[in-house]
C-alpha cells in the first residue's frame, strides 16, 4: 500500500471520527443544556469541514500518482 493511499485512508477515518464526535456532542448539549458541549461540537463540525477541504486539496495535488 502506497503512502498517497494510507493517507487518503487516515484523512477519511479522521473525517469520520470528527464528524461522529460533532453530532454525539451536539445530541448531548440537547439533552444536557451545557454549553461546553455545543462549542466542542461545532469546533468538531469546523475540523471536520477543514479535513474535507484539506482531503480534496490532496486528492488533486497527487492525482497523477498512482495508489499503489
Amino acid at each position: 500500500m502506497s503512502l498517497k493511499a494510507v493517507h487518503i485512508f487516515f484523512v477519511s477515518v479522521s473525517i469520520l471520527l470528527t464528524l461522529g464526535f460533532g453530532l454525539w456532542a451536539v445530541r448531548d448539549y440537547l439533552v444536557s443544556g451545557n454549553g461546553m458541549n455545543l462549542a466542542m461540537g461545532l469546533a468538531a463540525f469546523l475540523g471536520c469541514g477543514v479535513l474535507v477541504c484539506y482531503g480534496v486539496w490532496f486528492l488533486r495535488k497527487l492525482k497523477g500518482w498512482s495508489y499503489l
